[in-house]
């Protein structure tokens, strides 16, 4: 255990990990705000200044940031052993709900009624999409070099179809190049030496044991390119789920064609009514991609290997990269060239998930082949935005009232 004045006692961090795993709502503002509310300000267990520089290193790593703090905090505590505990507190009941509801799915998303309620959920997706647009926005784009660099990359990936990987790659670089001027001077930042070569190396291994498994028993097959797709997402997993749902609408809806546009609403909405990360959706595109190119497998086995492989390549840079740089993260977080490319990367992201919104409102409110818009969808979406940007309701409160929605709205019409 790792000493610290304010550390809780193992049961208690565990009986918190284990709560947060079902409490976690609300998206990384959400899941960021219940923890700096309960560790900060309520148990005590961290203080203002430490939370704070903790979640600077993690927002300057690809992946979830509120998991990745998560882990942070285990490792703070109580070493590797914390962290991966911590980790998977929260994402283990999130990954068995939406394990069910891809099954839920593929099975039963034709019948009438379900059809109905996923309808409702997609047009909320669309209100959701367009308050995270206007709300990193806000926060991003401060000065007409952001403003240039999110047209920039719309243009880049919905124009120009530039993988996103390469969208983001130039944001960092032209960040580097123009931002850097606008940053305030590095602080010193003491740092602890740590030896981080296991733990990458330990990483290494674990990615690659699955991958060497796949290239023997299932050469030629969906779950190999899978695998090394998702772990190509976790890489470049900058900007939020948002963002790397552009990316994965690119290739896997575009290029691919594993999975179909109402597909990746669908998910999205799905994974909206789930605790944690909610970039976990990518559990439910690999079950929904399994499931239709099983192979020699059933498809069921094929869906919940798919989710596997999906779930395990997504989160497991998080741990290594957590808990292998943890010991510098004042150093880190402090580094004016790392703050500046992070600056632009925020900046294009915000032009990379308009294009998102743009793909998932086309998706939703003008499906393919209509000769006008969807008019039920339409007004839940509107209502929707009204209800997220006006009220304080819950957001879970508000996909519940979108699905009750589709489900009028279908049974008026067969009526």
């Amino acid at each position: 255990m790792r000493a610290a004045a304010d550390a809780p006692d193992a049961r208690a961090a565990f009986r918190f990990a284990a709560k947060l795993g079902f409490i976690s709502f609300g998206g990384p503002a959400g899941q960021i705000a219940i923890l700096h509310r309960e560790l900060v300000a309520g148990r005590r267990w961290i203080g203002e200044d430490e939370f704070a520089r903790a979640l600077n290193f993690c927002m300057l790593l690809p992946g979830p940031e509120a998991l990745q703090l998560v882990i942070w905090l285990g490792w703070r505590w109580f070493g590797i052993a914390g962290g991966l505990v911590a980790g998977l507190c929260f994402l283990g009941p999130a990954t068995l709900i939406l394990a069910l509801l891809s099954w839920i799915y593929v099975r039963f998303g034709t019948l009438v009624p379900v059809a109905a309620a996923l309808a409702g959920l997609k047009a909320v997706v669309v209100a959701l999409v367009l308050q995270a647009l206007t709300g990193i926005g806000r926060r991003a784009l401060k000065g007409v070099r952001e403003l240039a660099l999110a047209a920039a990359a719309f243009a880049a990936i919905a124009w120009l179809h530039w993988p996103f990987p390469l969208v983001i790659g130039a944001a960092a670089l032209a960040g580097l190049v123009a931002f850097r001027d606008a940053l305030p001077p590095a602080r010193a930042g003491a740092g602890r030496p740590a030896r981080p070569i296991a733990l990458l190396a330990g990483g290494a291994l674990l990615w690659l044991l699955p991958l060497a498994l796949l290239a023997i028993a299932a050469p030629g097959t969906l779950p190999l390119p899978l695998y090394l797709f998702f772990s190509k997402v976790a890489l470049v997993g900058f900007g939020g789920a948002y963002a790397v749902l552009s990316y994965v609408n690119q290739e896997l809806v575009g290029h691919l064609g594993w999975l179909s546009p109402p597909d990746l609403v669908a998910g999205l909405a799905l994974a909206e009514t789930t605790p944690g990360p909610l970039v976990l959706v990518l559990e439910f595109y690999g079950y929904v991609a399994g499931y239709r190119a099983p192979g020699p497998l059933a498809p069921g086995t094929a869906g919940l290997l798919g989710a596997a492989l999906a779930t395990f390549a997504t989160f497991l840079p998080s741990f290594v990269l957590v808990m292998a740089l943890a010991p510098w993260v004042e150093r880190l977080a402090a580094q004016p060239r790392l703050a500046a490319a992070l600056a632009a990367v925020t900046a294009a992201v915000v032009g990379v998930i308009a294009s998102f919104a743009l793909a998932v409102g086309l998706a939703v409110l003008w499906p393919a082949g209509a000769a006008h818009p969807d008019l039920v969808a339409v007004a839940i979406a509107a209502g929707a935005w009204l209800l997220l940007t006006r009220t304080r309701l819950d957001l879970t409160l508000v996909l519940a009232l979108g699905a009750l929605a589709g489900l009028v709205a279908r049974a008026l019409g067969a009526a």
